[in-house]
């Protein structure tokens, strides 16, 4: 049977369903990026500014087509969160450009619209990368373009977009070095392709709950039995087939079939020398076996997410009482902020860690976001901050290269005081601009000042790796400590002292003046004492300092300028 229109109803639940998907496959889209760090975070990410627009979507008691896309192009750029969030909203922007105004949505409506989300996301982002989300979307909006021209029926249509969405995402490696050395493909194309996923079964009619809850995402429930029972699949089963052939397309549906048949939230990705299968059962051996018929398996993962979901009820509650403490701290601050004489510069911070947090305070900023890595600070919640900082002029300072681009979003969405964003990469940065700033002079050239000078901070963050890998030519275990920096894995191994000081080392050149150190949450202070010893032992002339930062999941945070 053809499907030669859609109605508002009808995309209401195809959208609302693509927002499940991707809320239901997020974690395994987080563990897809190519650090292998604890905080991944794509697929939290976009699931949180697709949810952000789908409560508004659920919201609507009689949408109709302009109503939809308000919701959707709304919802998504204010809860737009870290760059893949921020391009994905950008999607949905250009996408309802063009279906607000129609009163139904046909092939050649929905083959413009794809072309328009393509056309508004690459303008928004400054250098476009190839192997990326954006990639994904624009192989999958040119098919739209050549399917327009052969059909009517949009069943047909969009099965060939999903098609052609998921053959670019397979190539995604090839496309990004990076992304074919660490064995995974890109992250942001995968989880835009489980949107498009959810979509389509919702047109095709499957039996589906698109009922999105309205209100705070983050839920705090108690464990009980009853929780328990919600997870239908108890193991989460990952592994990679090393393919004795490349799979026929028939082979890989029966295999997909297959996996359907013993559980849900099936994802598989395969090229011609290995398939990566991710799926939730109650009998992996069933999985495994079934998987042996096509080679041999490595990387094999299994996880009982009962056991994990109890844990991770503990750590959401144990958030969610740090949020509601720092709600009122800023409740607080806010309060004070109001009385506060009104200036011509402000400044905001996004940091992680007490610690952080009170050095940007003790420098000058007015108001602090609490985030960084581990959650990244909306374009709402930006938005809001700068509302309440009583300053013409209001500088933010992202301190996290996954925030920027939602920090630009506010910018342009801010309506009454000029935004301007430094673009500090990494916490050190944005102290460095902070201690640069001075007060008599005009924004413009506080502005131009502290570009310059977050250009002279090197920046080693060290944390621990959570599956094995390879990276930069470094073979990374599962557990090893990982000295980051700017650009690539500076130091590997299986002692923490050690890895620091070996990345500290490879920072320091012979223009290094000052070397910063500031430890974590898990991190006592004469151990960072101890390594700062160590530096200046083999560099007399440098100036080594020891703060407390705080902050989680990065032991250490060094900076040497």
């Amino acid at each position: 049977m053809e499907i030669n229109s859609i109605n508002a109803a009808v995309l209401a639940k195809m959208f609302l369903n693509g927002a499940k998907n991707l809320e239901s496959k997020k974690e395994w889209i987080n563990e897809l990026n190519v650090f292998p760090v604890p905080d991944g975070d794509t697929g939290t990410n976009m699931s949180m500014t697709i949810l952000s627009a789908a409560k508004e979507v659920s919201a609507l008691e009689e949408p109709d087509m302009a109503s939809i896309a308000k919701a959707i192009s709304s919802g998504s750029l204010r809860g737009a969160r870290g760059n893949s969030g921020v391009i994905l909203s950008q999607l949905f922007r250009g996408f309802t450009k063009v279906i607000g105004k129609e009163q139904e949505i046909t092939v050649p409506v929905l083959a413009a619209s794809f072309q328009k989300a393509v056309e508004t996301a690459y303008k928004a982002v400054m250098k476009p990368k190839e192997g990326t989300i954006l990639t994904v979307a624009r192989g999958a909006a040119d098919r739209a373009a050549e399917m327009a021209e052969e059909t009517d029926d949009l069943a047909c249509f969009l099965d060939e977009v999903i098609k052609e969405a998921q053959r670019v995402l397979k190539k995604t490696p090839e496309m990004l070095p990076v992304l074919k050395q660490a064995g995974v493909v890109d992250s942001g194309g995968q989880g835009l392709v489980v949107i498009l996923e959810g979509a389509y079964d919702a047109l095709l009619g499957k039996e589906i709950d698109t009922q999105i809850e309205a209100g705070p995402s983050a839920q705090v429930q108690k464990i009980t039995k009853e929780t328990e029972a919600e997870i239908r699949f108890g193991y989460c089963t990952e592994f990679i087939i090393v393919l004795n052939h490349p799979l026929a397309e028939k082979e890989e549906r029966a295999y997909k079939s297959f996996l359907e048949s013993i559980g849900d939230s099936i994802v598989v990705v395969a090229d011609e020398e290995i398939v990566k299968t991710h799926v939730h059962t109650n009998d992996p051996g069933l999985a495994i076996q079934e998987a042996l018929k096509h080679g041999a398996l490595s990387r094999i993962k299994i996880d009982n997410m009962r056991e994990e979901h109890q844990e991770r009820l503990i750590k959401d509650a144990q958030k969610v009482a740090a949020q509601q403490a720092a709600d009122a701290a800023a409740q607080a601050a806010d309060g004070a902020q109001q009385e506060a004489e009104y200036k011509e510069i402000g400044f905001i911070a996004v940091s992680a860690g007490d610690g952080l947090s009170e050095v940007f305070r003790g420098l000058g900023a007015d108001y602090m976001i609490e985030g960084g890595q581990t959650m990244n600070p909306s374009t709402e919640d930006i938005l809001n901050a700068v509302g309440k900082v009583a300053a013409d002029h209001v500088f933010v300072l992202p301190n996290n290269k996954n925030i920027i681009l939602a920090a630009n979003q506010a910018a342009t969405l801010s309506k009454d005081k000029q935004v301007h964003v430094i673009p500090t990469k990494t916490i050190p940065q944005g102290i460095t601009a902070l201690i640069n700033f001075i007060p008599e002079q005009t924004a413009e050239e506080n502005e131009s000042r502290m570009l310059d000078e977050i250009k002279n901070v090197k920046t080693g963050q060290v944390t621990y790796a959570v599956r094995d890998t390879v990276i930069d030519d470094k073979e990374i275990r599962q557990d090893d400590y990982m000295g980051i920096g700017d650009q690539s894995i500076l130091a590997v191994g299986r002692d923490l002292d050690e890895v620091t000081l070996a990345m500290a080392e490879s920072m320091i050149d012979d223009d290094s003046a000052i070397v910063s150190i500031y430890y974590g949450e898990e991190v006592k202070e004469e151990a960072a004492n101890a390594i700062a010893e160590k530096i200046l032992a083999g560099h007399e002339d440098l100036e080594v300092e020891v703060q407390y930062g705080g902050q989680p999941i990065y032991y250490y945070l060094v900076s040497v300028e």
